[in-house]
């Protein structure tokens, strides 16, 4: 047998090169083999750089830095499905660094991953390429990307992918993108719920949460929320809620059922099914904060609705509230305060929450939180408003302190809805007292004072519903919150002026209190307000015709009417008409001007000076007063001797003015109180004069006090009037004698044909001349035309108590108006009174009905004579 012969091995063809394994151990080394063509060495590549990005966010940065995204992106739409594969991965793992994103919204790579999520494509390339697009729809231009390019088609279709990871990156995705209302209604058209109802059902808890969180988000279109009720989504929801393994997924399942409830459609199956009843027992009882401040948040959202509110109260959902007010979360008691005053819309509710809760909301007061007190506080608010039982219950719990104490916290909203409450409180007068009593007035002022429009109107509400008496106005006053209050009336916000000008109305009912806001500028800037169309109110008119209550030498020259309310006192004077918004001189200013060719200004001032303490004759006391009358006339201003020292009182008479004005017009009282303040301090003052000399060197000047001329005749009238006239029986017969007597002492009786020939202005003027002013005491004037006449009968009528009002016309017409009434022939009266306008001119005391012809015929002039009567006015 022969030898076997050995084969020979052929050597390689000389022009293939041997395989070479190649080890590295740098990452640059692996970045520069992507540009290999050959597919073993690009997917060995993208293996080992995948397991190095991996490893953490400090090697991505690196991988980046040595310019590998580039390279990897255009491997993810390479032909071999490996090498695709592996950069898919690798691109989807290093998308979580903010840095390469910036560099991949660059590159515009949305479209590229978008096309790896077809059909064909591995699951593993679904998975990371999904992932990629989840990391950069975090970014609103990549959602507008992802968007346009047509990916929520493929997101939405893999949501049934059976990897869990593709499920999960999808669904994360689509949650990021349906924060757009764009994507919303897409993905609505694109029937998104039932898929996500499907991952409902999963047995990974963030697949669930993610699905929630989605179905949250897409629920706020009303139309999701039916696709959602046509699904069953309802179900689902509910049966997470009644699993307690669930509680992770508690809080936002009902964020979902929160936003289903503004649907009327779905609280009526809710109710009807019992559901509604589960869910308020699940919030009672559960242990999770965050559950429990969700649902009150979800009934405070509901209950915006009328016909939910009334399914609510059937539903006992009052209880649920008062109960959740008890817990120890500050977020879930605010949340449940927010309920309640939602609720308050409903009476119904109204009454049992008052019933349950008001003791409980009122300890919320008191909170350390003061998000918790603002929300205690409006819901408080909420149930006083149009209910006194409440806000009977709200002082029965002691909740008038905590109130008055959040007037001075920095929460303006708490300030606000604490006023509210205060004002609804004040409604009653036995808690209106309390609330003065603990302290309000001075608590008021610091809210009076913020910058906050909301904060202003509340508490000028409240200074309007508590300072109905002397006493509080004095606190007001006293507390310095007359300053803050006027300058309300400044504000261009229309509640605030509104409730400013409220509050100034009712403040302004006594005489301190009117003048001191007199003094800030409240009548110059109600004025304004006043001659303005749209910055005008209801209560600015009141507002301002209050303060010229006390002021009626203002209110008879601007508005040229006094009512019969208005008493015309000491130190009132007549001006003429002047234009609403002119400032009118005080009566010292204008005693102190040369004399002028304008129409005199009468003055009403029939209190007498004040005696010496020393005895003189008659003799000497006229020639005293004609004398102080002289010095009066020609300087305007009266100087104190060393004997005489001004009280208090008459130092405040000094103000520039208006409030000058209504020193002087104060009442009959206060002129005494000065008099007996002045002789006080006479009598030491003589003593002193007795020692030696040098003492009367060291005396500093006394201050110049203004005083108005004193009108003896006038003081002679009312003397008169109130012994022949006062006495009378009947109040008719009262002013029919008074018109006599007034025509009686202002020329008599005039012919109506002869009027012209009735010289009353060379008489005016006469006395201006005689006393060097412009200012004559009514007194003086023996010869008068309707204005004067009518001017003192005013005067002497409300001296002796009869009502009447004087108005003034044109031309120097001015006249009376009373209200008398009619008896029958059997003595029975008959209602009402009628007005009646008095004639003191042509038949003194004829009564003229008004509105009859006659009495139109006394108050205007006739055509002939108009003329020449406008040429002597001003």
């Amino acid at each position: 047998m022969g030898k076997k012969l050995k084969k020979e091995v052929e050597p390689p063809p000389k022009d293939v090169f041997d395989p070479l394994c190649v080890e590295s151990k740098k990452a640059a080394t692996v970045v520069l083999m992507l540009n290999s063509p050959e597919e073993e060495v690009l997917s060995k590549a993208c293996e080992a750089l995948y397991k190095f990005a991996a490893k953490g966010e400090e090697n991505k940065m690196t991988l980046l830095k040595l310019g590998a995204v580039e390279p990897l992106f255009k491997l993810v739409t390479h032909e071999d499905p490996i090498v695709r594969r592996n950069a898919t991965m690798v691109m989807g793992i290093m998308a979580s660094h903010n840095d390469v994103k910036k560099l991949l919204r660059q590159l515009d790579v949305t479209s590229a991953f978008i096309a790896r999520l077809a059909p064909e494509e591995d699951v593993v390339i679904h998975e990371f390429a999904s992932l990629c697009l989840a990391h950069m729809a975090v970014e609103y231009n990549s959602k507008v990307q992802i968007f346009e390019q047509g990916g929520l088609e493929p997101l939405i279709r893999l949501l049934g992918s059976p990897d869990p990871d593709v499920k999960k990156n999808c669904v994360e995705c689509i949650y990021s993108m349906v924060q757009d209302f764009q994507s919303r209604a897409a993905v609505r058209e694109l029937n998104v719920i039932p898929p996500l109802l499907d991952l409902l059902k999963s047995d990974y808890p963030i697949i669930q949460l993610l699905a929630l969180k989605t179905l949250g988000i897409i629920t706020i279109d009303k139309e999701t929320r039916v696709m959602l009720r046509e699904n069953q989504g309802l179900d689902h929801l509910l049966r997470i809620l009644e699993t307690k393994e669930f509680n992770d997924l508690h809080v936002e399942a009902l964020g979902v059922v929160a936003n289903c409830l503004e649907d009327v459609e779905t609280v009526q199956l809710f109710q009807e099914t019992g559901s509604l009843r589960k869910l308020l027992m699940f919030t009672e009882v559960s242990t999770l904060p965050d559950f429990q401040r969700n649902a009150a948040r979800a009934i405070a959202k509901a209950a915006n609705y009328s016909e939910i509110r009334k399914i609510f109260n059937e539903q006992e959902v009052e209880k649920c509230l008062v109960t959740l007010l008890r817990t120890n979360s500050d977020g879930t008691k605010i949340a449940a305060s927010q309920a309640i005053s939602a609720m308050c819309e409903n009476l119904a509710s109204k009454q049992t929450i008052g019933t349950l809760g008001i003791p409980q909301l009122v300890q919320l007061l008191s909170s350390n939180n003061e998000e918790v007190k603002e929300a205690a506080a409006t819901a408080l608010a909420n149930l006083t408003t149009a209910h006194l039982g409440n806000a009977s219950a709200v002082a029965k719990a002691n909740g008038i302190k905590p109130l008055i104490n959040l007037l001075s916290i920095k929460r303006d909203g708490a300030v606000a809805s604490a006023a509210t409450v205060l004002s609804n409180l004040a409604l009653q007068e036995p808690l209106r007292v309390s609330i003065q009593n603990h302290g309000v007035m001075a608590a008021l002022v610091k809210p009076l004072n913020s910058t906050n429009s909301i904060v202003q109107s509340r508490a000028a509400l409240v200074v309007a519903a508590v300072s109905c008496d002397a006493e509080a106005r004095a606190k007001l006053r006293n507390s310095g919150g007359l300053d803050p209050l006027v300058k309300l009336l400044h504000s261009k916000d229309k509640e605030v002026r509104r409730n400013a000008c409220w509050a100034v109305m009712v403040c302004a009912r006594d005489e301190l209190t009117a003048a001191e806001m007199t003094k800030l500028g409240a009548l110059d800037i109600l004025e304004e307000i006043n001659l303005s169309i749209g910055r005008k109110n209801n209560f600015s008119e009141a507002a301002l015709d209050q303060i010229l209550d006390h002021n009626l030498s203002q209110k008879y020259s601007q508005m040229g009417y006094l009512s019969c309310n208005n008493i015309i006192s000491d130190g009132f004077y007549d001006y003429g008409q002047i234009k609403p918004g002119v400032k009118l001189l005080s009566l010292e200013e204008l005693s102190g001007q040369e004399l002028n060719d304008r129409r005199a200004i009468i003055l009403i001032n029939a209190k007498l000076p004040e005696p010496e303490p020393t005895t003189v004759t008659p003799a000497d006391e006229r020639a005293m007063q004609d004398g102080i009358t002289g010095r009066i006339a020609s300087s305007g201003a009266l100087k104190k001797t060393s004997k005489e020292k001004a009280s208090p009182v008459e130092e405040k008479s000094e103000s520039p003015a208006r409030s000058s004005s209504i020193s002087k017009g104060s009442s009959r009282e206060k002129g005494s109180r000065k008099g007996k303040g002045k002789k006080d301090e006479e009598k030491p003052k003589e003593e002193d004069i007795e020692p030696a000399m040098p003492k009367i060197a060291e005396e500093v000047p006394e201050k110049v006090v203004w005083l108005p001329p004193p009108d003896t005749t006038l003081q002679d009238y009312i003397n008169e009037v109130s012994k022949t006239i006062l006495p009378l029986a009947t109040t008719k017969e009262q002013v029919v004698q008074l018109a006599q007597f007034v025509a009686d002492k202002m020329g008599g009786p005039i012919e109506r044909d002869k009027l012209h020939e009735f010289s009353w202005e060379l008489h005016i003027s006469e006395i201006e001349y005689e006393l060097k002013c412009n200012v004559v005491p009514i007194g003086k004037i023996n010869r008068g035309t309707f204005y004067h006449r009518a001017l003192l009968f005013k005067v002497l009528a409300d001296r002796i108590g009869v009502s009447c009002s004087l108005v003034r016309g044109e031309y120097n017409r001015a006249w009376n108006e009373v209200k008398l009434i009619d008896h029958s022939p059997m003595g029975i009266l008959l209602l009402p009174p009628r007005v009646f306008i008095v004639d003191l001119m042509y038949e003194p005391g004829h009564l003229m009905k008004d509105g009859s012809p006659e009495a139109d015929r006394y108050r205007r002039i006739s055509g002939s004579f108009r003329h020449n009567q406008k040429e002597l006015l001003n």
